[in-house]
């Protein structure tokens, strides 16, 4: 038996395909889910910010699904400058998601500050508003079929919040970045995860184990209503502050490898993540490649490693 389709039957065969394989994953994960997360929380909690006296621009993307069409990609974007005279810092993030027909666009601005608690620890807190915008274009796939007959638009304002102890070895935060004051209608039927409240718990440690050679655990816990609690665990060896080698696993079954190249004022990283459970080893496996890019300026003369 044979099987003919037209580019269109194509087209939306694959669409189903990528939203049905999207949205199960869209409803184990927080939108902020990267490998690379312990090199650049701000977007998640900008306290995060203060740890670093240089001013950073910062680029993460993230590619699934390679070589099709509508594949979950993602973009984000942050850039920090420090405000010496009064101790805090300001920025902005930006994240654009797109998986098949559904579509957001999230511009924050930031402030925080930190007051010094003892010698090397510090309390940081952080503001941040801006606005979300979140399309679902159901129709372009079969506008006579009921299900996808009605397209979903949202936009609204975003506010959050974020608090930061740390110090030169560690570092341990709470955040709400996106809290939601409503309830969000249409999109909510539609499992608009994008839209939700979501929560985060954060730390690391940054030991010495040589002269040449240290060591960072970090995790990254996250929940939004209505999903299972996630959790990251990563581990990474510096060697000499120029090269990162790290390992991390999500609580989802998913594992990843991490690889950076550090300088005073770029580090360079890249990440594989893939499934461990055994419906994915061996068989149709989500796999997911991320870059990320960070420049650093102003007061760089000691390279960030925490």
């Amino acid at each position: 038996m044979s099987l003919n389709l037209n580019k269109k039957q194509f087209l939306l065969l694959l669409s189903i395909l990528m939203m049905i394989c999207s949205n199960r994953l869209v409803a184990q994960q927080q939108i902020y889910a990267y490998s690379q997360y312990a090199d650049n929380l701000t977007p998640i909690n900008p306290a995060y910010s203060m740890l670093d006296k240089a001013g950073s621009l910062n680029l993460m993307g993230r590619k699934q699904f390679i070589g099709i069409n509508g594949a979950p990609t993602s973009l984000l974007f942050s850039g920090s400058l420090p405000i010496e005279s009064i101790g805090g810092a300001a920025g902005i993030y930006v994240l654009n998601d797109q998986v098949a027909v559904e579509k957001q666009l999230e511009v924050n601005a930031f402030f925080a500050k930190a007051i010094q608690l003892t010698g090397n620890d510090y309390l940081a807190v952080s503001l941040n508003a801006g606005v979300r915008n979140y399309n679902a274009n159901y129709s372009t796939l079969d506008s006579y079929d009921p299900q996808f007959r009605d397209d979903v638009r949202e936009t609204k304002p975003n506010i959050g919040f974020g608090v930061m102890f740390y110090s030169d070895k560690y570092y341990v935060g709470v955040s709400v970045p996106e809290l939601s004051i409503r309830s969000l209608g249409t999109a909510s039927v539609q499992q608009a995860n994008y839209l939700k409240n979501h929560f985060y718990f954060s730390g690391a440690y940054l030991a010495d184990l040589s002269d040449d050679i240290k060591f960072k655990p970090s995790t990254l816990v996250s929940y939004v209503n209505g999903s299972p609690l996630l959790a990251d665990f990563t581990g990474t060896i510096f060697l000499k502050e120029q090269l990162g080698i790290g390992a991390g696993y999500r609580t989802n079954k998913r594992a990843s490898g991490i690889i950076s190249v550090i300088t005073d004022t770029f580090k360079v990283g890249y990440s594989y993540q893939f499934g461990t459970s055994s419906n994915n080893l061996g068989g149709f496996n989500t796999t997911i490649h991320e870059v990320s890019l960070a420049y650093r300026f102003g007061k760089t003369s000691e390279r960030k490693l925490l």
